[in-house]
């Protein structure tokens, strides 16, 4: 392995335990929690070490809020690439029920999350069990990276939705949801949880700048899976 892996290797590692490390919650929340916004970015951009990072990262994060008991997913999907298929988020999230640290229910099933779900500024909670900042907050933070179509299907091979498959801080873009179903305009795609708009900014869209440039921070939406 070369000396510039090695070396991104661990910068990522850093800044992966660095995240975790800020989003320690005050005291732990309910065991039965199966849904949260995570409260801090990885904090490099698009790059979350793949599927995998950004799954270990719920996990993480879940763990120290005490609901670690449970298999975590990022609810995020992969475009096909370099010869693997595409992967769809709703079909890593298991089947629901899934609830916030309060208790309270955010979808029965993966139909409902897809369509008249209870998710809002008020119940997509954090791992800490607090409000996410929306639109009208400083700073803003409703921007959730997905990779997703509204069904919560990947984006077909072209255009980059995913940043690289979640691999890259420099290349690409990712579709993004609103958190607290707020934008600019009153239409479907402004109040769109997992599909609102492509990130963008003068790096490109996957920059850590860039994601918070439009509202955001490099949130993910993690759900238990089993």
């Amino acid at each position: 392995m070369s000396n510039t892996a090695i070396f991104s290797r661990v910068c990522f590692g850093l800044a992966v335990a660095s995240a975790v490390a800020a989003a320690q919650p005050a005291q732990a929340q309910s065991a039965a929690t199966s849904f949260f916004v995570t409260s801090v970015g990885i904090g490099n951009g698009g790059n979350l070490g793949g599927l995998a990072g950004a799954d270990n990262y719920c996990q993480q994060l879940a763990q120290a809020a005490g609901a670690g008991a449970k298999t975590w997913h990022a609810y995020l999907s992969t475009q096909a690439a370099d010869g693997k298929p595409a992967v769809n988020a709703r079909d890593r999230i298991g089947k629901g029920p899934w609830q916030n640290s309060k208790g309270v229910v955010i979808a029965k099933d993966v139909a409902e999350l897809h369509g008249a779900n209870n998710l809002t500024k008020q119940t997509a909670l954090t791992e800490k069990g607090d409000v996410n900042n929306g639109r009208g907050d400083t700073p803003n933070r409703h921007d959730i990276l997905t990779g997703s179509q509204p069904d919560g299907t990947a984006y077909a091979a072209g255009d980059d939705r995913t940043c690289k498959n979640w691999t890259s801080s420099t290349q690409g873009s990712a579709m993004l949801g609103h958190a607290d179903r707020v934008g600019l305009r009153d239409d479907d795609a402004s109040k769109s949880w997992n599909s609102s708009h492509p990130s963008r900014g003068p790096d490109g869209g996957c920059s850590q700048a860039d994601l918070k440039s439009t509202g955001g921070d490099g949130l993910l939406y993690c759900f238990a899976a089993n």
